[in-house]
């Protein structure tokens, strides 16, 4: 039996966080090869240190008929228009620093072709359809404590750094880009009702000071952003708060510490409230289960909640490499369902063409560059965008679940 009452802590961290900015370089090449050609295969991984990027993995462009000298030609040509693009991404996300920085930073290059090994077990035929592009589990979840449905702790987490970048990129010249935010939140009846910890942790700049005094002055310049993230009453004045606890945060980044893609993938989905398959989405397009698979499963449980039909729900879908139909679909209701799981796990499904990888991409339209918004404040609890970014996150199921019950 689950518990009503407990304590509950998630953890985000900002797009300036060392392991963030190799998801949003990586992402960045997923756009640009998807620019160039929807159908391009990319499983890019990046690196990043003191003022150096380094990116390696498998990619493959090309145009359906053309030649393979037309379409290696294809990929050299997107290969070279890559550093623009990643020294731009840096640069967004703000980094000048003497230890990283967008424009001299040393970057290299060792992208080469995806294995042929792999390309035939997962490109289409005349025969059948596109297997996936690996064995592995993945998993979906949402619950109605949020307007996101999001899990609470990770949601105010995300917020409270998401705020505090748009306070930096809007002229606070005290902020840099490296943060973590963590909450910590009281339920009551499964509930949360009172913030019990926060914990801020923010690059600053020099002229904050150098001392345990640049805590104080970090507090009150943030304190304030930081509590419009909550809904009123959930901080109290028995909330704890713990702001740069070792007393200045000057070196951070990839200066402060290597960064690596993948490495965030709680961050990335649940916070530690829900089960996760192990695989990371940024660098990978959508013909990548871990990512595609993972999508579908959040858009699926998403669908069940706003629907009405439990207020908690995982789902979980498992695949092996080169076989296009899922080999398994689960369904967990949290003992909050209005419905009967295994219903759930017939029809959902089917409301997707079958749940195969092409299915997925084609009705979450999943093949465009849509990826770079990703890598920072989740891939989930996000609002859809009007180009088709972010439409896992769309609740058009709804109605369909409900009346196909």
């Amino acid at each position: 039996m689950s518990r009503s009452s407990y304590i509950f802590t998630s953890e985000s961290v900002s797009e300036g966080h060392p392991d963030k900015v190799a998801d949003r370089i990586s992402d960045t090449v997923v756009d640009a090869f998807l620019a160039a050609e929807p159908e391009a295969r990319v499983a890019c991984e990046t690196m990043v240190t003191t003022n150096r990027i380094v990116l390696a993995g498998e990619v493959r462009a090309g145009k359906p008929g053309a030649s393979k000298a037309e379409n290696k030609q294809m990929t050299k040509d997107i290969l070279g228009t890559l550093e623009p693009l990643v020294r731009a991404a840096v640069k967004d996300i703000g980094y000048e620093q003497k230890g990283f920085h967008w424009q001299k930073a040393k970057f290299a290059n060792y992208l080469h072709a995806q294995s042929a090994d792999i390309a035939q077990g997962v490109d289409s035929s005349n025969k059948k359809d596109e297997g996936a592009g690996d064995q592995g589990i993945m998993f979906g979840y949402a619950c109605d404590e949020t307007p996101e449905l999001m899990p609470a702790t990770l949601q105010y987490s995300h917020n409270i750094l998401s705020k505090l970048a748009q306070v930096r990129h809007a002229g606070e010249k005290g902020l840099e880009p490296d943060a973590k935010s963590q909450v910590t939140l009281l339920y009551q009846d499964g509930r949360p009702v009172e913030v019990m910890q926060i914990v801020v942790s923010t690059q600053h700049a020099k002229k904050i000071g150098e001392n345990s005094a640049s805590s104080k002055r970090i507090l009150e310049l943030i304190k304030p952003h930081v509590l419009s993230v909550f809904p009123d009453g959930l901080v109290t004045k028995k909330t704890k708060w713990h702001v740069n606890p070792t007393g200045k945060f000057l070196i951070g980044g990839p200066d402060g510490d290597a960064g690596l893609t993948g490495r965030k993938i709680i961050v990335d989905t649940y916070g530690g409230a829900a089960p996760h398959g192990g695989g990371a989405f940024s660098g990978k397009d959508p013909t990548k289960v871990d990512r595609s698979a993972a999508y579908l499963c959040r858009y699926l449980a998403k669908n069940v909640v706003a629907a009405g039909l439990a207020r908690k729900c995982t789902i979980q879908i498992s695949y092996a490499i080169g076989v296009a139909q899922p080999l398994s679909f689960y369904v967990d209701l949290h003992g909050t369902g209005e419905v009967d799981a295994a219903k759930l796990e017939k029809i959902l499904p089917e409301l997707v063409g079958g749940a195969t990888p092409r299915a997925i991409r084609e009705h979450l339209g999943l093949n465009k560059p849509i990826y770079a918004r990703t890598a920072a404040y989740g891939h989930f609890g996000r609002t859809p965008d009007k180009d088709g970014g972010f439409s896992w996150e769309k609740t058009d199921l709804a109605e369909k679940l409900r009346a196909a019950l």
